[in-house]
């Protein structure tokens, strides 16, 4: 993988795409002068948008342009309810909804481009449950590497009226963790990243330790989780993991610590780090690809 210096930094730009007569906005960086080996997909978290994946606190930070340099290109979409579509979609959709909508953006986004391999989805917090949902219900013309996911488990590790409110109540702390964790000037761009959290989407996130069984029992791709140190949303201790994991179909599962951070890792010091080992489980999935055993006709 030819990873660019953290000061070389591929153009990222504003894009909306379609979704069946709704707008889906967010940010798109292409590899320069080659086809894309795949197309990384990145789906922020409740109460954030698509900058989430282009951190600008530090050199090297953005996912998106890490991406781009190593020859994939990186697309992070604002979810349905947040940004462009927010006017259209003022109460949210439930994860189905999400998930249809979604197919439909990366449909229209697909038709007359080179996709590479496929397409690599890369999830955080919330996010994540569109990731997983979406690789539940796969598409034949859209084909899927593989899902990484952070900041995302089965069990909630706080009771639930200490949840995140749609008005952005909610323990701050737990989405940030230590300070230390953090480059300066993290906190005044991350909160130009803020958007409210639709309503329909904080009582969705309520249900998802009762529909997590159904939709993981579906996934039949590669999955990788991702817990910081500090993650504070999430129970993360082995008993927490045996119950996340046991239910998945995925062809191989891998768990992750990332040290030195909290909930948001990407605009934390850590960011390239893991920004780092999601390519390199990307390279994973491409490998598994091109060895994969033929199927027999």
């Amino acid at each position: 993988m030819d990873l660019l210096p953290p000061t070389a930094r591929p153009a990222v730009r504003p894009v909306e795409l379609d979704a069946g007569g709704i707008p889906l906005s967010g940010l798109l960086a292409e590899p320069a002068g080659a086809a894309p080996r795949a197309v990384l997909v990145a789906l922020h978290g409740g109460g954030m948008s698509a900058g989430y994946f282009d951190g600008r606190a530090i050199p090297g930070q953005s996912l998106l342009s890490l991406a781009a340099g190593a020859g994939a290109t990186a697309l992070a979409l604002d979810r349905p309810g947040y940004g462009a579509s927010a006017p259209y979609l003022p109460e949210g959709l439930d994860l189905a909804g999400q998930t249809r909508l979604l197919y439909a953006a990366l449909a229209g986004f697909a038709r007359g481009r080179d996709l590479g391999a496929g397409l690599f989805l890369v999830a955080h917090s919330s996010g994540g449950r569109l990731a997983l949902s979406a690789a539940a219900e796969p598409r034949g013309e859209l084909p899927l590497l593989g899902v990484d996911v952070s900041g995302l488990g089965r069990a909630f590790a706080v009771e639930r009226h200490e949840l995140p409110a749609s008005d952005g109540r909610g323990a701050w702390r737990r989405h940030w963790g230590a300070l230390r964790f953090y480059p300066p000037g993290a906190f005044r761009l991350g909160q130009e990243l803020v958007r409210p959290t639709p309503e329909r989407e904080v009582r969705d996130v309520l249900g998802w330790p009762r529909a997590y069984p159904g939709i993981a029992a579906r996934v039949r791709v590669p999955v990788r989780f991702t817990f910081a140190e500090q993650e504070q949303w999430w129970r993360h201790d082995e008993a927490a993991l045996g119950e996340l994991l046991e239910p998945l179909a995925a062809p191989r599962v891998t768990v992750a610590r990332q040290s030195d951070a909290g909930h948001n890792i990407s605009l934390g010091w850590a960011a390239r780090t893991y920004h780092l080992r999601v390519l390199a489980f990307l390279e994973e999935c491409l490998l598994a690809r091109e060895t994969a055993v033929p199927r027999r006709v």
